[in-house]
């Protein structure tokens, strides 16, 4: 939300600079994201100042260009080259001094530099209306008024507006500071606890008075429920036209295009004071009758932006006699919208019923700055102040005078909250005792009334435009808020309970193994749960059936709950790649969700994702390519951590993946990983290889807490290596070996291992050669070359016997 520093100054004269303004708001709980700068003409005109043409003479060198001499400050004449048809002696002009910044139509900016033009030297420019942002033309140069001063600065001249613009991280409960109005009353606040009173100014509206009883629109409203207030009145004789320059500014400043005097009014009112209003056409009101109703489901109406809509039976509908005419609180009609050809209006203010705005919004997926505020609730109580503001707004600005009475449809009054404060409560929830007459002045200053005081606490009624304030915690929030979290005072002591927890509680394992993953130089990533429907196209495993879907989604593409997380991963990975971040390592813990029958389940994952390169290109080395095995490695390391080990292994069933292999442990699984499909990677751009891995994180952890860890001492006595470089049958694997060794020798044989393998030239045909090394220890004494040899030779035996190996 966008409030302008020079329009919250209308309500409360504060001297304070924007920056500790902006401190005070942030503190106050109105987050300040940023302050920008706003100017009425791009630049300010600064360096822009009056100047009088002295002489004007033709360029020696250039038919079309002409040598003047021009005063800018009483002193010292300066020499410019103009090509301005119109330039003259004696005109008073606005020139362009050396280091001006000037801006064209688009915005790209240029600077005024010394320099020679065809020979002639020029120190400045004689502007004209559209080099200035003051106009388009560029007939010629600008002529002032003969009676301006000379040296005058342009930006005095021309009343250039400055201003500063803070942009307020508005949170939803706050409906109550939706408007520059709102803004101002916590300053005055959060200013009073700074001991800086100030009063707060509201704009007038005793001139109210109703000139005419000539044009007259009948109310009915057919659904309280959903239009508890309803206001109107008329106004007639108005002239549709631009409005004036004060307000365009004051509207441009936020980030509003102004439209035409009526309906910058009404768009003024609404950030003024937090109020939405809609001006109707009156000659387009049928019947001259208002039907404040819902319409049946399927009709047909064009909204002012074009656009045919089908209505919802829920949807409230501001109707004549005839047609529907606008959403109410959300958008008008394009048939009875004003134009320059209107004449009289009908001037709504009303309450609508929050949540049946926010449906109505979301179902025609609109979002304007009337629904955001009526679907959090604004004022009921300022619905006719408003109204008078605007419509004195609208006859001093538009002409014209009002024609009926208000029309105040309000049968059933919204009541203010009554809330009671308990000091204790207070003190236990704040930290400390705040003193009960500075609780009692902030409550005040937030105009909500103290009705009663005890020893023991308050008696308080809140009004009704503080919604998000009804009970006693509220209340302390806004004691808290408004003194200042700053202002409490941080204990020395922290109090902390020892809770007994197994050490393979999840969060603690996700720690270890996420710690694991970040050493290794992976990258943890947050993706969102909601997701596309779409994606169930992508995969066979995935059922449409099975989908969990939001009641009130927030877009299309944020429609249900995923059922894996390799899509919300892959959006990471292209909108990585598509930055020029090729070389990835991601992982994510998180959960996916199904609908099974009348229940739904929730299954935790843990999801791995390799593409690109897992070393760079150095001076002594080539980037070296991630590629299956690098990944099937990194999944080893994450059960071995766990402690385990003693997996099966088999081709992957998963349709996503086009090579991969899934490991379990019984009839566990506990990972799926490979290749991901070219075709899934073509949905998300992606054109580089993409390696994923998908552990099932719940089975993970319940097959580590049943892990038992084994130990025994480092042995006293040293290990001794032999190596075998056997001639073997190309269908001989190393697991054969493996296992004929373990089998002949089960105590001093402590590991085996394959450091060569070789096929080719110089040995027999569908033979190759196996080098074996041996590691051998006794955890009692040290072994000999006689035991050693004796197990040798057994090998070498059972190698012949079993697997037909020769030693080489």
């Amino acid at each position: 939300m966008k409030i302008s520093y020079n329009w919250l100054k209308q309500f409360i004269k504060t001297d304070w600079n924007a920056e500790k303004t902006g401190e005070l708001l942030t503190d106050l709980g109105l987050e300040i994201e940023g302050i920008d700068t706003y100017e009425s003409v791009k630049g300010g005109l600064k360096g822009i100042v009056v100047g009088e043409v002295l002489t004007c003479e033709q360029h020696p060198n250039a038919d079309r260009l002409k040598i003047t001499t021009v005063n800018i400050d009483g002193e010292n004449p300066i020499q410019i080259v103009c090509g301005a048809p119109n330039v003259a002696a004696g005109q008073k002009v606005p020139v362009a001094t050396i280091g001006t910044t000037l801006y064209t139509a688009e915005g790209e900016a240029w600077t005024i530099k010394k320099g020679k033009i065809r020979g002639e030297e020029s120190h400045g420019m004689i502007c004209a209306e559209d080099e200035l942002g003051l106009g388009e033309s560029h007939d010629g140069i600008m002529v002032l008024d003969p009676n301006v001063k000379v040296g005058t600065l342009a930006a005095d001249l021309f009343k250039v507006e400055s201003d500063e613009i803070f942009e307020i991280g508005l949170t939803p409960n706050r409906a109550d500071a939706m408007s520059h109005y709102g803004v101002a009353r916590d300053l005055k606040a959060g200013l009073l606890q700074k001991e800086v009173s100030l009063e707060l100014i509201t704009p007038s509206v005793s001139s109210y008075h109703v000139d005419a009883r000539a044009f007259k629109v009948d109310v009915h409203v057919h659904d309280y429920e959903k239009a508890p207030r309803y206001c109107g009145v008329t106004i007639s004789g108005i002239k549709v036209k631009a409005s004036p320059a004060w307000l365009q500014h004051r509207l441009k400043s936020i980030g509003l295009s102004p439209i035409n005097n009526v309906v910058d009014i009404t768009n003024y009112v609404l950030h003024e004071l937090g109020q939405p209003l809609h001006a109707f056409d009156g000659d387009r009101i049928s019947g001259s009758k208002i039907e404040v109703k819902t319409c049946e489901a399927g009709t047909k109406f064009t909204t002012l932006d074009g656009v045919e809509r089908e209505l919802h039976e829920d949807d409230l509908m501001i109707c004549d006699d005839r047609k529907p005419m606008c959403i109410a609180g959300v958008f008008g009609g394009i048939d009875s919208g004003v134009t320059e050809h209107t004449s009289r209006i009908f001037l709504e203010s009303a309450y609508f019923n929050p949540v049946s705005v926010r449906k109505t919004a979301k179902r025609h997926g609109l979002n304007t700055d009337s629904s955001f505020r009526f679907e959090r609730g604004i004022d009921p109580n300022l619905t006719e102040y408003a109204l008078k503001r605007a419509a004195l707004l609208i006859t001093e600005i538009a002409g014209g005078e009002i024609t009926s009475d208000i029309l105040d449809t309000y049968p059933k009054k919204i009541k203010d909250f009554e809330v009671r404060l308990s000091f204790d409560h207070a003190q236990k929830l704040i930290g400390e005792r705040i003193p009960e007459e500075t609780i009692k002045s902030i409550l005040t200053s937030l105009d909500i009334k103290v009705n009663n005081v005890t020893e023991a606490g308050l008696g308080l009624t809140v009004p009704a435009f503080r919604n998000d304030v009804q009970r006693e915690a509220d209340i302390i929030e806004e004691i808290l808020r408004v003194y200042g979290y700053n202002n409490i005072a941080t204990t020395t002591k922290l109090n902390a309970s020892i809770s007994n927890s197994s050490r393979f509680e999840d969060y603690k394992l996700q720690n270890v193994i996420g710690n694991q993953l970040a050493s290794q130089g992976f990258f943890e990533i947050m993706a969102n749960s909601l997701t596309t429907p779409k994606y169930i196209e992508l995969s066979e495993d995935l059922d449409e059936a099975h989908n969990i879907k939001m009641l009130n989604p927030l877009s299309n593409d944020l429609e249900v709950m995923r059922q894996s997380l390799l899509f919300s991963g892959l959006e990471a990975v292209a909108h990585n790649i598509n930055r020029k971040r090729e070389d990835l390592k991601l992982f994510e813990f998180g959960k996916t969700y199904h609908q099974f029958s009348e229940e739904r389940e929730e299954h935790k994952h843990l999801s791995i994702f390799v593409t690109g390169n897992k070393t760079e290109a150095r001076w002594n080395t080539a980037a070296t390519p991630s590629d299956f095995f690098y990944l099937k490695g990194t999944i080893e390391v994450i059960l071995e951590r766990l402690g385990i080990t003693r997996l099966k292994s088999a081709p992957t069933d998963s349709d996503v993946l086009s090579e991969g292999m899934t490991l379990s442990l019984g009839k566990t699984k506990l990972v799926t990983f490979g290749l991901v499909k070219k075709s899934v990677l073509k949905h998300f751009g992606i054109s580089q290889n993409v390696l994923f891995a998908d552990f099932n994180w719940d089975n993970v952890i319940e097959v580590a807490k049943h892990n038992k860890v084994k130990y025994s001492p480092i042995s006293k006595y040293p290990s001794t290596r032999r190596d075998f470089a056997l001639l073997l049958d190309n269908k001989v694997t190393f697991l054969d070996i493996h296992t004929i060794a373990k089998q002949t020798e089960k105590q001093l044989l402590q590991s085996i291992n394959l450091f060569d393998v070789y096929e080719g030239k110089n040995l027999p045909k569908g033979k190759k050669s196996y080098a074996v090394s041996f590691i051998f220890q006794d955890e009692h004494k040290t072994l000999n070359d006689k035991q050693i040899d004796k197990i040798m030779s057994k090998l070498q035996s059972n190698f012949e016997s079993k697997l037909g190996a020769e030693l080489r």
